[in-house]
C-alpha cells in the first residue's frame, strides 16, 4: 500500500500501486466550484489519468491555475484539429498565437478554397458530437523513432522534424479517436471535460476561444486586437523570410551550420523595424507638434534596450534623445501599494507619482529646465541628485516605463504631441502546427535569467512572483496596447536555443520540494526541445544582451 497525501484537504489515505488519480479524486471531499481537469503530483503536472506507484503528494486543480488551462487549451486544440481532419479531407490546422481572449488558427482546406460559414458550422457540429460522445484521449509511449514514423505516415512533417531533432529516446503520444498527435504536455482524459469554448471568424482566419480564467463557466470576453493582430502577422512574415515556421525547422538548420546567419538575419531585421520607428517619429516631429515619445510594454519585453536602441537611430535622423524612467518617480517605498497579503504593489499605477511626473512633463514640454528625480532602488527614496533636463531645438523626450500609455499619466498632454509605442514578446514560431508558444513564456525566461545573474531573486523567488506580475499586467498595461501608434516585437527567433544554456542550471536550482518546482519543471521540459546554441555570436547591442549580460548598453 502507498499514501497519498491530498493538498486540497490537508489529508491522506492508502491505495495500492496503479490506482489512478481519476479514482483517488473522488474519495476526497473538497470544494469543487468548476471541474476538476488534472492534477500537480510532487508538484508536477500530470493528467488525470496518471497512476501512482510511490507515495505521493497530489494537487487537483481546474481552469483557473495556469497549468490546468494549458491542460485544457492543448485538448482543445486536439479536439478541433480531429474533428477538422473529420469533416475535411487532407485538410491542415495552423494553431498560431494567442490574441483577443483565444488563440488564432488557420484551417487549410486541401482545395485552398476558403472556409465558409457553413463550413464552420460544420465543424462546430463534429466538435460538439465528440464531446457529446465523451470519446478518451488516449496516451502511448514509444521509441522516437516509431512515432516519428507514425506522423511521417500520416504526412505530419512538423512533428517528423521536431521529434527528429530533439535527442530523445522515447517520446509519448495521443490518440483521439483514430487520430494522432503529439502535445508537450498532458490533456484531460476525454473530449467531454471540454464543454466551454467557441470559434469564430478572425480576419483572414479563425480565433478559437478559450474559458475565463477567472470563471472557467464561461467564455474569455472578446476584445478585438487589430495592431496586435498586424504584428503578429508581420513576425510571420519574418519567419517566412528565413525559411522558418516550426522549432523543428530552427532546429534543423542550427544542425546544418546556419545559427550564426540566423542570429544576423534575425537582428537585422529587429533594426530594422526600429529604425522605421525612428523615421516615423522623425516625420511627425518635422511636420507636427509631437515631442513626446511614450514607450512601454510588460515585464521583460526589452523597453530599456528598445530606448537605447531607438535613441541612436533618432540621433541617426538627426534627433537629439533625452530619456526619463516612468520609475524614477516612483513614490518613496512606505508609501507604496500594497497587495492583499501585505506585500508591495510595485505594479501598481499609484506607485507612481503620476502628478508630478506629468507637472514636470508639461514643464519640460514648454521649454522649461527641470530637476528630474531618480529613484534609489537601495533605499526605496525618491532623491534629486543634480539630473535636470531641457527640451531645446531639435530635442525630443523619450519616457519608458510599464505606466507610459496609461492615459492617466498624460491627460493633460495633447495627443498631438504625442508617439506611442507599445513592445511586447509576440512569438510567432511553434513547435509544431498544432503546438503554440505561450509569449509570456520568452518573458519569463528572460525574468528568470536576468534576475538570477544580477544577484536580485532565485529562479524560485522570480517564478512564485510571476503571478503577481501577469495579473498586474493584465490590469495596468495590456488595456493600452491597442493605443499604441507603433508596436515593436522583441522576441527572437533563436531566443530559447541560446536561452537554453543560461537558463538550464537556473531552473535546476529550484527545490523539487516547493510549488514552484512545477513551473521551473515545465521550462525545463519545453527549452529542451531546442537545439542549444552559445550566445558568442549575439551582438553586444541585442535585446537579448539586456538579460543575458554582456551588453554595450549602461543601465
Amino acid at each position: 500500500m502507498l499514501t497519498i497525501y491530498c493538498k486540497n484537504t490537508k489529508t491522506s489515505r492508502k491505495y495500492t500501486e496503479g490506482t489512478s488519480l481519476m479514482q483517488i479524486l473522488g474519495d476526497f471531499e473538497f470544494d469543487q466550484p468548476y471541474p476538476i481537469i488534472s492534477a500537480k503530483v510532487n508538484n508536477v503536472s500530470q493528467g488525470l489519468k496518471f497512476k501512482v506507484y510511490q507515495s505521493k503528494d497530489v494537487e487537483f486543480i481546474d481552469a483557473r491555475e495556469a497549468s490546468g488551462r494549458r491542460v485544457y487549451f492543448r485538448s482543445l486544440c486536439f479536439l478541433l484539429c480531429k474533428a477538422a481532419y473529420d469533416v475535411f479531407e487532407d485538410c491542415r490546422v495552423y494553431m498560431e498565437h494567442p490574441i483577443s481572449g483565444g488563440y488564432f488558427c488557420h484551417l487549410r482546406k486541401a482545395d485552398d478554397s476558403p472556409v465558409t460559414p457553413e463550413d464552420l458550422e460544420k465543424l462546430k457540429d463534429r466538435m460538439r458530437e465528440i464531446v457529446a460522445k465523451n470519446i478518451p484521449f488516449h496516451r502511448y509511449d514509444a521509441p522516437t523513432e516509431k512515432t516519428i514514423e507514425l506522423f511521417r505516415k500520416n504526412g505530419r512533417d512538423d512533428k517528423v522534424k521536431l521529434l527528429e531533432t530533439s535527442g530523445e529516446v522515447y517520446m509519448d503520444y495521443y490518440i483521439l479517436g483514430d487520430t494522432p498527435d503529439y502535445y508537450y504536455g498532458r490533456l484531460v482524459p476525454s473530449a467531454g471535460y471540454l464543454t466551454v469554448w467557441d470559434i469564430r471568424p478572425y480576419y483572414d482566419g479563425l480565433l478559437l476561444q478559450l474559458p475565463d480564467p477567472h470563471d472557467p463557466s464561461k467564455l474569455t470576453p472578446f476584445v478585438d486586437q487589430p495592431k496586435t493582430f498586424d504584428m503578429f502577422k508581420e513576425n510571420l512574415r519574418w519567419n517566412i523570410i528565413m525559411g522558418l515556421s516550426t522549432v523543428g525547422d530552427v532546429n534543423e538548420a542550427c544542425q546544418h551550420g546556419q545559427a550564426s546567419d540566423l542570429i544576423r538575419v534575425a537582428e537585422a531585421l529587429q533594426e530594422k523595424k526600429i529604425v522605421q520607428i525612428a523615421e516615423e517619429i522623425d516625420r511627425r516631429y518635422r511636420e507636427s507638434s509631437m515631442r513626446l515619445v511614450l514607450i512601454t510594454g510588460p515585464s521583460s519585453s526589452g523597453k530599456t534596450t528598445f530606448c537605447k536602441r531607438l535613441s541612436v537611430q533618432l540621433k541617426a535622423c538627426g534627433l537629439q534623445p533625452i530619456s526619463v524612467s516612468t520609475d524614477d518617480y516612483f513614490v518613496n517605498r512606505l508609501d507604496t501599494p500594497r497587495l492583499p497579503d501585505g506585500s508591495f504593489d510595485f505594479d501598481n499605477f499609484d506607485t507612481v507619482d503620476h502628478a508630478l511626473m506629468q507637472s514636470d512633463l508639461l514643464k519640460i514640454l514648454s521649454g522649461e529646465e527641470v530637476s528630474v528625480p531618480e529613484f534609489n532602488f537601495v533605499t526605496g527614496l525618491r532623491e534629486y541628485n543634480g539630473k535636470k533636463m531641457r527640451l531645446g531645438k531639435g530635442t525630443v523626450l523619450l519616457v519608458e516605463g510599464i505606466h507610459a500609455l496609461n492615459p492617466l499619466l498624460t491627460d493633460q498632454i495633447g495627443d498631438e504631441c504625442k508617439f506611442r509605442i507599445f513592445i511586447n514578446t509576440l512569438t510567432s514560431t511553434a513547435l509544431d502546427n498544432h503546438n503554440c508558444i505561450p509569449t509570456s513564456d520568452n518573458r519569463l525566461l528572460r525574468r528568470i535569467v536576468r534576475d538570477y545573474n544580477k544577484g536580485a531573486f532565485s529562479a524560485r523567488e522570480s517564478i512564485g512572483q510571476w503571478p503577481n506580475v501577469c495579473a498586474a499586467e493584465e490590469k495596468w498595461i495590456y488595456p493600452y496596447q491597442e493605443n499604441a501608434d507603433m508596436m515593436f516585437n522583441s522576441a527572437y527567433l533563436l531566443e530559447f536555443a541560446v536561452m537554453r544554456n543560461h537558463a538550464e542550471p537556473i531552473l535546476a536550482s529550484v527545490p523539487k520540494n516547493c510549488p514552484e518546482y512545477s513551473e521551473a519543471h515545465r521550462l525545463l521540459k519545453f527549452i529542451h526541445y531546442f537545439t542549444p546554441v552559445p550566445d558568442k555570436e549575439i551582438p553586444a547591442t541585442s535585446m537579448l544582451r539586456e538579460f543575458l549580460g554582456g551588453s554595450s548598453f549602461q543601465y
